[in-house]
């Protein structure tokens, strides 16, 4: 081999044998060229969640809940879900849970009836990942947020890229 051939060769060498030694770069922001998702439907009784464009389902996932999954949320503390008619308001790309995807709880119903207790309606009601304290938790517990929908870290990478702000979220008992 010529010197230039073999100086060639044995950087080609070094380049690949580091390229195999270096983990791929992964992102968990993904990209969504599917279908509008027009609203979230959530289903606390069967703990899941549909995503639709229109009267489409496009997914649909299996969710966890707030520690006290049953009844609608009314004050800040009591680990449950809201019930009713919400949307998207704001997305987390730094979550603790991975990544999350705000929902408007509190509306002015929800503030007005705390309120009428004198109490703090809550808030920070997101549907998000496990992220490491949720990967603890579950499976041993079902519902285990405090009062957020739950769901697997890839899951919500895929919800992540796939809502937008607006989008309705309509929670059912």
């Amino acid at each position: 081999m010529r010197l230039t051939t073999r100086r060639t060769f044995s950087i080609s060498m070094l380049a690949l044998l580091a390229a195999c030694g270096r983990p791929q770069q992964t992102t968990k922001f993904q990209r969504y060229s599917g279908p509008p998702i027009t609203q979230v439907q959530i289903n606390k009784g069967q703990r899941r969640m549909h995503l639709f464009s229109g009267s489409t389902v496009i997914r649909s996932y299996d969710i966890s809940l707030g520690n006290q999954p049953i009844g609608h949320k009314q004050f800040s503390g009591d680990g449950k879900t809201p019930e009713g008619v919400y949307h998207i308001d704001r997305f987390n790309p730094r979550s603790a849970y991975h990544l999350s995807v705000g929902i408007s709880y509190p509306n002015e119903r929800d503030r007005a009836f705390a309120e009428s207790y004198g109490m703090d309606p809550g808030g920070d009601i997101f549907i998000h990942g496990r992220g490491p304290q949720g990967n603890n938790l579950f499976p041993q517990q079902r519902d285990w947020t405090a009062g957020c929908i739950a769901v697997t870290d890839e899951e919500i990478e895929e919800i992540y890229a796939m809502l937008q702000p607006g989008a309705a979220v309509v929670i059912y008992p």
